[in-house]
């Protein structure tokens, strides 16, 4: 159990809240969290697009069912398009369900 803990501890030195600038992947892609499993990118989109130009929408599906896994990306062309949308999306209501907005983390490979 002692790796748990460790990817645990981890995780909650790089949270956004707990770090500064070098602990984020980037500064212009989020990560949504809590979403509702009928969310699709369209729905993801529209719902970031006041904010900013958007690059890229993703929602993470399971590879066999393809259903969503409840959670997506979004990333935006400019910083503060970013910002903007993280202050003001984190915890509202997206498809019945309060979304989780945060910075996305870089992935290190592995679990």
């Amino acid at each position: 159990m002692q790796g748990l803990g460790a990817r645990f501890a981890r995780r909650s030195r790089a949270s956004p809240l707990a770090g500064g600038i070098l602990s984020r992947g980037s500064c212009t892609k989020l990560f949504v969290g809590g979403l509702s499993y009928d969310t699709n990118e369209p729905v993801l989109k529209d719902a970031f697009r006041q904010f900013g130009d958007i690059i890229e929408v993703k929602v993470i599906c399971d590879h066999v069912s393809g259903k969503s896994k409840g959670y997506g990306f979004v990333q935006f062309e400019s910083e503060a398009a970013a910002s903007t949308a993280l202050n003001e999306m984190d915890g509202k209501s997206l498809d019945g369900r309060d979304i989780r907005v945060h910075y996305a983390q870089k992935r290190n490979g592995g679990l």
